[in-house]
C-alpha cells in the first residue's frame, strides 16, 4: 500500500523538520513547504493526503491560503492548522473555511499523531476534484453569471439555462445543487413521458437536471409540464439546458407554447468560451490539476506562448472542446513543458478534422454551381455562409445574429426561406 503523502507548511525549518522526523517515522511519505507560494506549487501538481498548515507566514497566511483553496475548488483533502499564536476565534475561522482541526504550537507529540490519524480517516469521505463553476474562471462576465446563479439559488421555480452546446450548462446545474441531496442528470427523457412523478419521488429535496430540453418529444414534454406542476410538493429543483432557439421551435409546432412561457419565468444566458477567452490560461491550468489529482496523468506546465495560443484559438466547441484538446496535450507532449508547437500539432489535428467533415475550409466555396443563374447561386452562397457561422457560433442564435448584423428575426426568416436549420 503507498504510503499516506503530507504536506507541512511551516516558515520555520526546525518546525518543518521535526514534523518530517516524526511522521517519516511513523510510515508517512513527507513533502516540506516553507511558504504559501511552495505550497501553491505542491498542491497544484498533487493532491496530498493531508496538509499541517501553518498560519503565520511571511508571503501570505495560512487562512488566507485556505480560503483560497476553498474558492478553487482545491479543497479536497482535510487541512489541519499549526499557530503558536492561535486563539479561539482564529480556530473558529479555520473550521468555519473548511479546516479540520486546530493544532497549537508546542504540539505535544500524542496530540499530533491522534489529530493526523483522525485527519486522514476524515479525508478518506472527502470528494476528489471535479470541474465546477470556480474553474470557469474569473472573469466579468463569469462573475456575472456566477451572481446570476447566487441571486436564483432560493427560489424553487425552474430555471431555464441557455447556451450553446459545451459551455457548461451541467457545471451552473450543479453550482446549484446543495450537497448530500439527490442529484439526477436526466439522460433517459422517456420516463418524463412513462414516469414523472417517480423521477419526482427519486429525486425528492434534490435537483434534477435536462441537458437539452429541445431534444424532448411532445409526450416528454407533457411530463416535464406535470414535473413542473408537481415540483414544489417534493422540494425538487428542476433546472432545464437548450442551445436551441426555443422560440422558433414554438412557431414550427415542434415545441409546447405552455412549457415554453412556464420555463421563461426564470432563465439565464451562460456564454460561450470565446466571451471570456482572458480565463483560458487559468482553465488550462485547472484541468490539467484535475487530471493529476484523479490519477490520469503527470503534472504537465505550460508556458506562455502555449497558454497565448490557447486563448487566441476558436473554441466552437467551447469547454468541452477545450477539455479534449488540454488532454489530447497532456498525454501526448514529449517535452518538459507544454509548448506553442505542441498547441499548434493538437489544434491542427483538430482544425483538418472538421475540415475533413466538411467544416469552414477554401474549397467550400468552389462547392457552387456557378453555372446555374445568379438567384440560386446566391442561395447557395447564403447556405453555405449561415451554416459557417451557425457552426462557429456553437448553435448559439443569439450569437450568430451579432456575427451575422442581422435582428432575430429577420435570421430566423433568412434561414426558413433557404431551408437551413439551426444545430
Amino acid at each position: 500500500m503507498t504510503a499516506r503523502q503530507v504536506l507541512v507548511v511551516d516558515d520555520e525549518i526546525g518546525i518543518r523538520e521535526l514534523l518530517r522526523d516524526i511522521l517519516q517515522d511513523e510510515g508517512y511519505q513527507v513533502r516540506l513547504a516553507e511558504n504559501a507560494a511552495e505550497a501553491r506549487t505542491w498542491r497544484q501538481q498533487a493532491r496530498p493526503d493531508l496538509v499541517l498548515l501553518d498560519i503565520w507566514m511571511p508571503d501570505c497566511d495560512g487562512i488566507s491560503l485556505l480560503k483560497e483553496w476553498g474558492n478553487g475548488g482545491l479543497l479536497t483533502m482535510p487541512v489541519v492548522m499549526m499557530s503558536g499564536h492561535g486563539t479561539i476565534d482564529t480556530a473558529v475561522e479555520a473550521t468555519r473555511i473548511g479546516a479540520f482541526d486546530f493544532l497549537e504550537k508546542p504540539i505535544a507529540l500524542q496530540k499530533l499523531l491522534k489529530t493526523v490519524n483522525a485527519a486522514l480517516k476524515h479525508g478518506e469521505q472527502l470528494p476528489r476534484s471535479d470541474m465546477c463553476l470556480v474553474n470557469l474562471g474569473k472573469s466579468a462576465v463569469i462573475s456575472e453569471l456566477r451572481q446570476r446563479l447566487e441571486q436564483v439559488a432560493s427560489l424553487t421555480s425552474a430555471l431555464l439555462l441557455i447556451g450553446a452546446k459545451g459551455s457548461g450548462l451541467e457545471l451552473c446545474a450543479r453550482f446549484l445543487h446543495q450537497s448530500d441531496t439527490p442529484w439526477l442528470v436526466l439522460s433517459e427523457s422517456e420516463r418524463l413521458a412513462s414516469a414523472p412523478l417517480e423521477l419526482l419521488e427519486q429525486t425528492a429535496g434534490g435537483l434534477i437536471f435536462i441537458p437539452e430540453v429541445a431534444d424532448l418529444s411532445k409526450t416528454e414534454q407533457k411530463g416535464l409540464m406535470l414535473l413542473l406542476t408537481k415540483a414544489e410538493k417534493y422540494e425538487v429543483r428542476i433546472v432545464c439546458g437548450t442551445s436551441c432557439a426555443l422560440p422558433q421551435m414554438v412557431g414550427e409546432g415542434a415545441f409546447d407554447n405552455n412549457l415554453l412561457q412556464t420555463l421563461s419565468i426564470t432563465t439565464i444566458s451562460v456564454p460561450a468560451l470565446e466571451d471570456h477567452r482572458e480565463d483560458i490560461p487559468d482553465l488550462a491550468n485547472s484541468m490539467v490539476t484535475l487530471m493529476v489529482e484523479s490519477g490520469e496523468a503527470a503534472y504537465r506546465e505550460f508556458d506562455i506562448a502555449a497558454l497565448n495560443a490557447l486563448r487566441n484559438a476558436d473554441w466552437p466547441g467551447n469547454l468541452a472542446q477545450l477539455d479534449s484538446v488540454i488532454r489530447n496535450l497532456v498525454q501526448t507532449s514529449l517535452g518538459e513543458k507544454i509548448t506553442l508547437i505542441d498547441v499548434n500539432r493538437v489544434i491542427g489535428q483538430f482544425a483538418q478534422m472538421h475540415q475533413e467533415q466538411g467544416g469552414n475550409s477554401s474549397s467550400s466555396a468552389t462547392a457552387i454551381d456557378l453555372e446555374q443563374p445568379l438567384r440560386e447561386a446566391r442561395d447557395d452562397f447564403e447556405r453555405l455562409y449561415f451554416e459557417y457561422h451557425i457552426t462557429k457560433a456553437g448553435g448559439n442564435m443569439s450569437k450568430v445574429a451579432e456575427n451575422v448584423q442581422l435582428e432575430r428575426t429577420h435570421l430566423y426568416r433568412k434561414l426558413k426561406q433557404l431551408g437551413v436549420k439551426p444545430k
